[in-house]
């Protein structure tokens, strides 16, 4: 019985060294008590707000396990946006509102930038104006000095984990309430459930007001179906998470980004594309198992991913890939800067400081003159050119969008030069699309040809990797467009190559977003630079084909899991569908057996350190 009380204390007391993870036999002890009480109230109280509040309560406690005392915060900015909602829908004074509006949004940025980009900027200032300022955490220096103790470490400004997403959720209450897109919540336990709902609260996905608070006022419901699909995405997750993507970590994509000079061109290109499928099984997998958990309690949260690496062109994976952000970054940035409609003197600012900042920071003459030919084609476009204007505005405000996207995900340059590159990726299929096929193929011939003269001049890593793109580009056209069009092989050879060249570009750019991921601000971007341009070296070197056999026998676990991996994910959605139902129409003592067998299953592939979810960092 003592062992038991010093179990429960463990488990409901603050160790940074021990988060509640969903892949911890912890978090589903945790869970396993929470839904008990949560059971009992929902069956002897209709009153919703008890169910609501104990969920908040339960919410702040998983919180505290996972951040201690950054609960704090949590709470504030709960209140505050509590407080302003009410405020705002009691005041009939537009310019009142509007004032109540900013004054919520400037607070969460400011806290969000406290915490996310103090190192980021004190860096820029510190190199623009040559000082040598450093990051203070001036709260833990006042909480020293309010309680008289030097508990705190006022030296260094930790990461609140998952700052980005209940910021974000903040911003779209208050923003929706000031637009009345929703009415306020007047209850304060109803309010902090939605921002604190604790499957999604420290990796999302991000709630949207006006898709969440209405969940508050309903009833609980938990039918047999509903509760068959929640433990199939639970199972879902758990194996995407702990076969997929640990396993793939651990076994090849960890050991090649830890130092790429050390392994064959090979070897480099496949920890990119598996890479791919590391993050994508995270990500997903945490957010399978977050829809699981709370579907187990009556909520349900949006689905955050569409099979993203069926996607045909970098437009379309964004609009599968982490939905809730790239909706939320639409409505909330990109329509707000103008959209489609046009750039205003904002959106102009923001993209010539960004680059100009990125231009001096990185010390690259390349670099710099290839953004100063950049601001000098959009100032004479934009002053010699009227009629189109708005197609320039809106592809500024679609880079703007990406750019901040990439910030936010790090405060570091690698981070923003993997949002620049999606934003360039997105801008060139919107030309393209445009063009005719003979245009097309002159575009990637002339590409190419430049490629080529520069190739025997330079002849860089760098450029080798681009040339040789460019000549799989061009022949893969060509042949394509000389195949008959009206054939049914034709069309699904498009599909087939578009996806596949899709895949390859969105891999490549994650060269940035994987070699800043868990590093220190301080030390992000010299090391991910070095990281990343250790790998295009390699990459763009000479290939010794007869490698490559050798190389897949001795890893060849990894690309069998990565095979499979990607075969399921290609699979029509019509037939992930129904086998979700057929799983969740089993026999409850056939769907438990099968449940007990996937976790006996899985847990073998547990390493001895298990991986914490890579967007937790966001």
């Amino acid at each position: 019985m003592n062992d038991l009380a010093a179990y429960l204390l463990r488990l409901l007391s603050f160790d940074s060294s021990r988060p509640l993870l969903f892949t911890q036999i912890h978090f589903w002890v945790f869970f396993l008590f929470v839904f008990l009480f949560f059971s009992l109230i929902v069956t002897r109280s209709k009153r919703l707000t008890i169910r609501n509040g104990y969920l908040f309560l339960v919410s702040l406690l998983f919180y505290y396990k996972t951040s201690g005392l950054f609960v704090l915060l949590l709470v504030f900015s709960t209140l505050l946006g509590w407080v302003l909602g009410i405020r705002m829908d009691h005041t009939a004074s537009q310019r009142r509102r509007k004032t109540l509006m900013a004054i919520g949004v400037t607070v969460n940025l400011a806290i969000l930038f406290y915490f996310k980009y103090a190192y980021f900027f004190t860096d820029i200032y510190n190199a623009t104006f040559g000082t040598s300022h450093t990051v203070v955490n001036h709260l833990a220096r006042w909480a020293n000095n309010a309680f008289h103790t030097n508990h705190f470490d006022a030296s260094v400004i930790l990461l609140p984990v998952g700052i980005s997403f209940f910021t974000f959720q903040n911003i779209s209450y208050i923003v929706d309430v000031y637009k009345r897109k929703i009415a306020h919540v007047s209850n304060v336990f109803d309010f902090g459930f939605y921002t604190a709902f604790f499957p999604q609260l420290v990796a999302g996905p991000i709630l949207r007001a006006d898709q969440f608070v209405p969940q508050l006022y309903k009833p609980f419901f938990l039918g047999r179906r509903q509760f068959g699909i929640a433990v199939f995405w639970i199972l879902n997750g758990l194996v995407k998470k702990l076969v997929l993507s640990d396993y793939l970590a651990v076994n090849f994509v960890d050991r090649i980004f830890e130092n790429p000079s050390l392994y064959t061109p090979f070897e480099n290109f496949s920890a990119l594309m598996l890479y791919s499928m590391q993050v994508y099984a995270d990500f997903s997998g945490y957010t399978d198992i977050a829809i699981g958990v709370a579907m187990l309690m009556g909520f349900y949260l949006p689905v955050n991913f569409n099979s993203p690496y069926k996607a045909k062109n970098p437009t379309e994976f964004w609009r599968r890939w982490h939905m809730s952000l790239s909706r939320w970054l639409r409505d909330y940035l990109y329509i707000p800067l103008g959209g489609n409609r046009s750039a205003g003197f904002l959106s102009y600012f923001l993209l010539f400081a960004i680059l100009a900042i990125a231009a001096f920071r990185l010390h690259s003459t390349f670099f710099t003159i290839a953004v100063a030919a950049v601001v000098l084609v959009i100032l004479a476009m934009f002053l010699f050119r009227p009629r189109h204007r708005r197609s320039l505005g809106t592809n500024v405000n679609n880079m703007d969008t990406m750019l901040l996207g990439g910030l936010w995900h790090g405060a570091s340059f690698n981070f923003i030069t993997w949002g620049g590159l999606n934003g360039l990726g997105i801008l060139v299929y919107k030309w393209w699309k445009d063009k005719g096929w003979m245009e097309q193929i002159a575009a990637v011939g002339i590409t190419t040809l430049a490629l080529h003269i520069l190739k025997v001049h330079v002849d860089g890593p760098l450029i080798n990797m681009l040339w040789f793109i460019s000549l799989v580009c061009l022949i893969g056209y060509t042949v394509l467009h000389l195949l008959p069009q009206n054939w049914r092989f034709t069309t699904r050879s498009w599909n087939v190559w578009f996806t596949l060249l899709t895949f390859v570009f969105i891999s490549f750019t994650r060269l940035f977003f994987r070699s800043g991921s868990n590093l220190d601000p301080a030390e992000a971007n010299e090391v991910a630079w070095m990281t990343a341009s250790m790998m295009v070296e390699q990459i763009g070197s000479h290939w010794n084909l007869a490698q490559i056999p050798e190389i897949v026998s001795h890893y060849w676990a990894p690309f069998l899991l990565f095979v499979i991996g990607m075969t399921i994910h290609w699979l029509p959605t019509r037939f992930k569908r129904r086998y979700r139902l057929w799983f969740a129409q089993m026999p409850l003592w056939l769907m438990a057996v099968v449940t007990v067998a996937v976790v006996i299953a899985v847990y073998q592939f547990i390493t001895a350190d298990l991986q914490p979810f890579i967007y937790f960092q966001f």
